[in-house]
Protein backbone atom coordinates (compact mmCIF):
# COMPACT_ATOMS: atom_id res chain seq x y z
CA UNK A 1 0.00 0.00 0.00
CA UNK A 2 1.92 3.45 -1.10
CA UNK A 3 2.52 5.67 1.95
CA UNK A 4 -0.38 8.28 1.47
CA UNK A 5 -2.93 5.78 1.20
CA UNK A 6 -1.56 4.18 4.97
CA UNK A 7 -1.91 7.62 6.25
CA UNK A 8 -5.44 8.79 4.73
CA UNK A 9 -6.50 4.76 6.23
CA UNK A 10 -4.66 5.67 9.62
CA UNK A 11 -6.31 9.26 10.07
CA UNK A 12 -10.06 7.12 8.84
CA UNK A 13 -9.09 4.61 11.16
CA UNK A 14 -8.64 7.52 14.16
CA UNK A 15 -12.16 9.51 13.26
CA UNK A 16 -14.27 6.32 13.24
CA UNK A 17 -12.57 5.08 17.12
CA UNK A 18 -12.94 8.53 17.91
CA UNK A 19 -16.45 8.95 17.02
CA UNK A 20 -17.31 5.94 18.54
CA UNK A 21 -16.01 6.94 21.57
CA UNK A 22 -17.24 10.33 22.05
CA UNK A 23 -21.20 8.77 21.13
CA UNK A 24 -20.26 5.92 23.43
CA UNK A 25 -18.79 8.19 26.16
CA UNK A 26 -21.42 10.42 26.17
CA UNK A 27 -24.01 8.32 26.56
CA UNK A 28 -22.49 6.27 29.63
CA UNK A 29 -21.14 9.69 30.79
CA UNK A 30 -24.86 11.22 31.01
CA UNK A 31 -26.32 8.22 32.59
CA UNK A 32 -23.75 8.60 36.23
CA UNK A 33 -22.01 11.66 35.50
CA UNK A 34 -24.26 12.94 38.84
CA UNK A 35 -23.36 9.40 40.50
CA UNK A 36 -19.20 10.40 40.77
CA UNK A 37 -17.78 13.15 42.03
CA UNK A 38 -14.03 13.47 40.11
CA UNK A 39 -11.13 15.71 42.24
CA UNK A 40 -9.49 17.97 40.78
CA UNK A 41 -5.48 17.85 39.45
CA UNK A 42 -3.59 16.11 36.70
CA UNK A 43 -4.10 12.28 37.39
CA UNK A 44 -5.94 10.34 35.04
CA UNK A 45 -9.59 10.47 36.21
CA UNK A 46 -8.89 14.25 37.54
CA UNK A 47 -10.31 16.83 36.07
CA UNK A 48 -7.58 19.24 34.21
CA UNK A 49 -9.08 22.67 34.46
CA UNK A 50 -7.96 26.00 36.40
CA UNK A 51 -8.78 24.10 39.66
CA UNK A 52 -6.88 21.26 38.45
CA UNK A 53 -3.78 23.57 37.43
CA UNK A 54 -3.36 25.12 40.84
CA UNK A 55 -3.55 21.55 42.53
CA UNK A 56 -0.56 20.37 39.84
CA UNK A 57 3.03 20.12 41.16
CA UNK A 58 5.12 22.61 39.50
CA UNK A 59 7.47 20.46 37.78
CA UNK A 60 4.11 19.62 35.99
CA UNK A 61 2.93 23.10 35.01
CA UNK A 62 6.62 23.69 33.88
CA UNK A 63 6.82 20.95 31.58
CA UNK A 64 3.51 21.67 29.98
CA UNK A 65 5.18 25.37 29.56
CA UNK A 66 8.28 23.44 27.83
CA UNK A 67 6.53 21.53 25.66
CA UNK A 68 4.07 24.05 24.62
CA UNK A 69 7.31 26.22 23.61
CA UNK A 70 8.85 23.35 22.13
CA UNK A 71 5.41 22.65 19.74
CA UNK A 72 5.73 26.47 19.26
CA UNK A 73 8.75 26.35 17.94
CA UNK A 74 8.10 23.76 14.97
CA UNK A 75 6.15 27.00 13.47
CA UNK A 76 9.90 28.33 12.40
CA UNK A 77 10.39 25.22 10.39
CA UNK A 78 7.05 24.39 8.72
CA UNK A 79 7.55 26.15 5.72
CA UNK A 80 10.51 23.94 4.47
CA UNK A 81 10.21 20.01 6.41
CA UNK A 82 7.17 18.34 6.08
CA UNK A 83 7.83 16.69 9.54
CA UNK A 84 7.27 19.81 11.26
CA UNK A 85 4.02 20.32 9.57
CA UNK A 86 3.35 16.60 11.10
CA UNK A 87 4.47 17.90 14.64
CA UNK A 88 2.41 20.94 14.32
CA UNK A 89 -0.42 19.97 12.77
CA UNK A 90 -1.03 17.14 14.87
CA UNK A 91 -0.34 19.75 18.23
CA UNK A 92 -3.20 21.97 16.75
CA UNK A 93 -5.36 19.30 15.81
CA UNK A 94 -5.37 17.71 19.10
CA UNK A 95 -5.61 21.26 20.88
CA UNK A 96 -8.91 21.62 18.56
CA UNK A 97 -10.75 18.12 19.42
CA UNK A 98 -9.73 19.24 22.84
CA UNK A 99 -12.04 22.80 22.60
CA UNK A 100 -14.76 20.67 20.70
CA UNK A 101 -14.96 18.33 23.23
CA UNK A 102 -15.35 21.05 25.75
CA UNK A 103 -19.51 21.31 24.18
CA UNK A 104 -20.26 17.83 25.64
CA UNK A 105 -21.76 18.56 28.83
CA UNK A 106 -19.75 15.64 30.87
CA UNK A 107 -17.11 15.91 33.09
CA UNK A 108 -15.62 12.88 31.16
CA UNK A 109 -13.92 14.75 28.53
CA UNK A 110 -12.69 17.55 31.36
CA UNK A 111 -10.56 14.03 32.76
CA UNK A 112 -6.72 14.55 32.47
CA UNK A 113 -7.01 10.91 31.31
CA UNK A 114 -8.72 12.67 27.96
CA UNK A 115 -6.19 14.90 27.15
CA UNK A 116 -3.68 11.75 27.44
CA UNK A 117 -5.69 10.28 25.28
CA UNK A 118 -5.83 12.87 22.67
CA UNK A 119 -1.81 13.85 23.06
CA UNK A 120 -1.49 9.96 22.33
CA UNK A 121 -4.29 9.75 18.66
CA UNK A 122 -2.82 13.15 17.36
CA UNK A 123 0.70 12.99 18.23
CA UNK A 124 1.35 9.36 16.71
CA UNK A 125 1.89 10.49 13.49
CA UNK A 126 4.43 13.23 13.66
CA UNK A 127 6.27 10.55 16.29
CA UNK A 128 6.12 8.01 13.89
CA UNK A 129 7.39 10.13 11.01
CA UNK A 130 10.35 11.50 13.80
CA UNK A 131 11.20 7.98 14.79
CA UNK A 132 11.37 6.57 10.79
CA UNK A 133 13.00 9.16 9.57
CA UNK A 134 15.45 10.77 12.03
CA UNK A 135 16.18 14.08 11.30
CA UNK A 136 17.44 14.55 14.76
CA UNK A 137 20.59 12.73 13.19
CA UNK A 138 21.83 15.07 10.64
CA UNK A 139 25.20 15.72 10.47
CA UNK A 140 26.53 18.17 10.54
CA UNK A 141 23.18 19.18 13.10
CA UNK A 142 21.24 21.71 11.82
CA UNK A 143 18.65 24.28 14.14
CA UNK A 144 15.56 21.54 12.39
CA UNK A 145 17.60 19.01 13.49
CA UNK A 146 18.07 19.91 16.75
CA UNK A 147 14.58 20.60 17.28
CA UNK A 148 13.25 17.33 15.48
CA UNK A 149 15.39 15.92 18.72
CA UNK A 150 14.32 17.91 21.19
CA UNK A 151 10.58 17.54 20.60
CA UNK A 152 10.87 13.83 20.05
CA UNK A 153 12.24 13.61 23.24
CA UNK A 154 9.00 15.54 24.39
CA UNK A 155 6.63 13.04 23.05
CA UNK A 156 8.51 10.18 24.34
CA UNK A 157 8.90 11.71 28.11
CA UNK A 158 4.99 12.81 27.43
CA UNK A 159 4.08 9.25 26.53
CA UNK A 160 5.05 7.94 29.72
CA UNK A 161 2.70 9.50 31.67
CA UNK A 162 -0.26 10.04 28.28
CA UNK A 163 0.24 6.11 27.67
CA UNK A 164 -0.66 4.90 31.42
CA UNK A 165 -3.46 7.98 31.38
CA UNK A 166 -4.90 7.51 28.57
CA UNK A 167 -5.65 3.26 28.92
CA UNK A 168 -6.52 4.49 32.70
CA UNK A 169 -9.09 6.92 30.59
CA UNK A 170 -10.31 4.41 28.59
CA UNK A 171 -10.56 1.64 30.85
CA UNK A 172 -12.57 4.20 32.97
CA UNK A 173 -14.93 5.35 30.10
CA UNK A 174 -15.82 1.51 28.81
CA UNK A 175 -15.81 -0.41 32.04
CA UNK A 176 -16.17 1.62 35.33
CA UNK A 177 -18.98 4.36 34.59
Amino acid sequence: MPPARRTEGYFALLALCLVTFVSNANVNANASTSARQYERGHHALQIFDAAGMEATPDWVIAWIAFATLCFAAGLFFVRGHRIARWVVGGYITGFAALVASSIFDSDVFRLAGFNALVHVIFWTPSLYHLMSERPFAAAPPTAFSIWSGVISGVMLFSYVFDVPYALTFLRHVFFEL
